[in-house]
This record gives C-alpha cells, structure tokens and sequence, in this order.
C-alpha cells in the first residue's frame, strides 16, 4: 500500500484540519483495520456524491481542499496574479511532493476500497473551474509541474467560492458571501434589441475588467426589459475574465462596508455588487449607506468594487406632492428636494430602456420561438402577439417569453 506523508506539509497544512483527511491518516495509518478503511469511504462516497464527484475519490479530495481552502500560496498567488516569491513556491514545490501520490496513485492502492476508484455518482457534475484545473494538471507528473499548474489556476479563478461561482449573494445571518450554485443567466444574443444599452453596459464592464476607469451605473425604465437579465449576463459572460456577481437586498445595505472590506482582499477579481429593482420611500434612510458606498466613506471604496443597480425609478426615492406640501414650512426645502434626487445622480452612468416598438416586440417572440425549432408567418406572429399584449402586461421582454412559454404549452396539447 501506498503510505502518505501529510504530517510534514509546510504551506498546505491547512487541509489537515478537514475530517476527511483525518480519517484518511487514520486508515492509511493502520491498513489491516478495515473499520478505519470503510469509515473512511463511506464519508468520502456521502462527499462525492454532494458534490458530484467521479473517478478517484482520494485525488478529487485534495482537488478540492486546494483550490477550495486556500493555503498560503492560494491567497498570495491570487493577490499577485499567480506570481509568489521563490522561498514560498520552492514550500509549496515542498508539499506537491508529499501530495503526489494522493494526487497521481490509485485509490485502491492508498485505501483498500475498491469503489473509491473509478466512481460514477448518482448525478455527476463538474464546475468550470474544476475542469480548468484538471486540464492544467492533465500530463503533469512532477511537482515543480504540478505546482506550476496549481499557481496558473489560483491566478485565473482565485481560490475558495469566489473561484467556483459567478454570483454569489450576501448571507446576512452568517455574513459572509454564499455561492449560488444554480445561477440563471442569459447569453447577449438572446437579449434581442436594446443595442446601444447592451453597448454601454458591455463598455463599461470592460473597461472595469481592465482595470480602466468605470462608471457606477444604474439602469432604468419599463418593467420586464431586459435590465436585470443584461447586468447577469455580464457575470456569465465575463467569469473566466475574473468577474463576479453579488446579488443584494435593499435590507442588506447596512451590511455594505463589511462586504466591500471583504472584497477587498480579492485583488485579481472584480466585483458587481448589483441591487435589483431597487428603490426607497421617502422614510428610508437605508440609502445613506448606499450614498456612502458610491462616494467612499471614512474609506475608500475598493477599486475591485462598482455597484450596479436597476430600477423602475429614474430617481430612486420616492417623492409625492403631498411631500412637497407638507415641507412648504421647511426654511431649506430645497435641500431637502435635492438630497432626495440625488441618489441616482451619484450613478455615473445612467441607461434608460424603453418598451420595445411592436417590430422589436415580435422580433423578440420570434427569436425564442426559434430557438424550439418553431418558426410563424410574420403576418401570424403579429396577430398573435398583440393579442397577448393586449390581454397581458403590454410588450416587454418579459411579456415576450411568457407568451412563448404558453404557446409552447398550447402546442404540446394539439
């Protein structure tokens, strides 16, 4: 049997701390003990199949606590976009060698259970990260190449949640950010018209992405056009060029400044913080926080950092007549009128969707019932479109795909 010499790990002895990995030492540590071997296995096949593991179960372990937990040459590899000092990587170099027959033998051959090879889980699945890594190690056999593809890797995707997911949303009772593993997007090319507002969101996301100068940037208009699917459209198209999403509530905006000093230490990523139809009544003084946040506070608003929000609002705080009324006592009222304004101002680029002509709102139907393999006559998809229009939500992109939806299910009862 194959031993394994975890105890003498240097930059990595982070992955000791795991369960697992316990059980792991304990098995290797007395073979005959077949309790120890099937403990082990059989918490390791409950792992595999959580997170949809195949093949060998020992190397898709350490896989994943190196590139999930972070060891000091994680964190120092993504700060610096994959460039460590020598001492650090020859530590590193050191650890790869204690690791590379967990990484490189047969499962059966470290633990006497034949089933941690070769294994096929109930519903196998594979992250985009994880199939990047895999390649970089595909054909590496020592550990200076090894360790070589593990710092390619933290350069590009980072390590831990923030390397596995595009969108993460802000878990307020745990605080801190939690992936979301189904994460729904669209492609652009599926956000039929809208043009030149895909033209300034794209331009400058990727001037973020660059590291050039980026706009804040608030997105208003008509209900159900586009406006949220193009801002999660960004964080799909643009992962693997270091972007991500955090998805927020209004009720979590006190929570901001610990957010943005969490993102903080992600030099490599840039982050979307992204507010969906976002407004406030006149009576909320949550918003201050987001003023805050837009502006830099007592500290700076890290340079990783843009906040992306839509509304139905051209400005964000709701205001009546009544309020004007009531206010005509107020020696400054015009401050007042100006702070409640102002918000959306301090958006640095504002994009304004309009409801799409009738030409645009039945390019939009035909272009999803395209995509079932369906295609109408113009002069039918008219008559049929405004009729949903007219008895729905009038046109919108929303509207558009929910009478997809129903004619499809129409269909599939003919």
């Amino acid at each position: 049997m194959v031993t394994l010499d975890l105890q003498n790990l240097l930059v990595c002895r982070n992955i000791l701390k795991d369960k697992l990995i316990q059980e792991l030492a304990e098995a290797v540590a007395s073979p005959d003990d077949l309790s120890a071997s099937h403990r082990f296995a059989g918490h390791l096949m409950e792992k595999a199949e959580q997170e949809g593991w195949s093949g060998n179960l020992i190397r898709s372990l350490f896989l994943h606590l190196l590139s999930q937990e972070g060891c000091l040459a994680a964190k120092m590899a993504e700060a610096a976009s994959g460039h460590i000092g020598t001492s650090l990587q020859d530590a590193f170099i050191h650890d790869m060698k204690k690791l590379l027959p967990a990484l490189s033998e047969r499962a059966v051959d470290i633990v006497n259970v034949k089933l941690l090879d070769d294994y096929i889980p109930s519903l196998p699945q594979k992250l985009e990260a994880t199939e990047y890594l895999e390649k970089q190690l595909s054909g590496k056999t020592t550990p200076e190449e090894i360790t070589e593809a593990f710092l390619t890797y933290y350069a590009k995707y980072g390590y831990g949640e923030i390397a596995s997911y595009p969108a993460f949303c802000w878990n307020s009772k745990h605080q801190k950010l939690q992936g979301i593993r189904h994460f729904e997007a669209m492609d652009f090319a599926d956000i039929i018209a809208y043009k030149r507002q895909k033209e300034q969101l794209i331009g400058n996301t990727l001037a973020f992405i660059r590291r050039r100068p980026a706009n804040n940037v608030l997105l208003v208009g008509s209900r159900g056009t586009g406006k949220s699917s193009g801002v999660k459209a960004l964080a799909k198209a643009y992962y693997t060029d270091g972007l991500r999403l955090i998805q927020m509530q209004k009720s979590q905006l006190s929570d901001l400044p610990k957010i943005m000093a969490n993102l903080r230490q992600y030099a490599s990523k840039r982050f979307i913080i992204f507010f969906d139809d976002l407004s406030f009544e006149e009576s909320d003084s949550d918003y201050k926080y987001l003023k805050s946040a837009i502006e830099g506070g007592v500290e700076s608003r890290p340079e990783n950092v843009l906040i992306y929000a839509t509304s139905n609002r051209r400005h964000l705080i709701r205001e009546t007549w009544r309020d004007r009324n009531d206010g005509q006592d107020e020696l400054f009222r015009n401050d007042s009128i100006n702070e409640t304004i102002s918000l959306s101002d301090r958006f640095g680029l504002i994009i304004t969707y309009l409801e799409p002509t009738q030409d645009e709102y039945l390019d939009i139907i035909d272009h999803y019932l395209q995509q079932e393999g369906i295609s109408l006559d113009r002069e039918e998809l008219r008559i049929l479109g405004h009729r949903w229009n007219l008895e729905h939500s009038g046109r919108s992109g929303r509207s558009a795909r929910q009478f997809v939806t129903h004619y499809l299910g129409q269909m599939l009862d003919k």
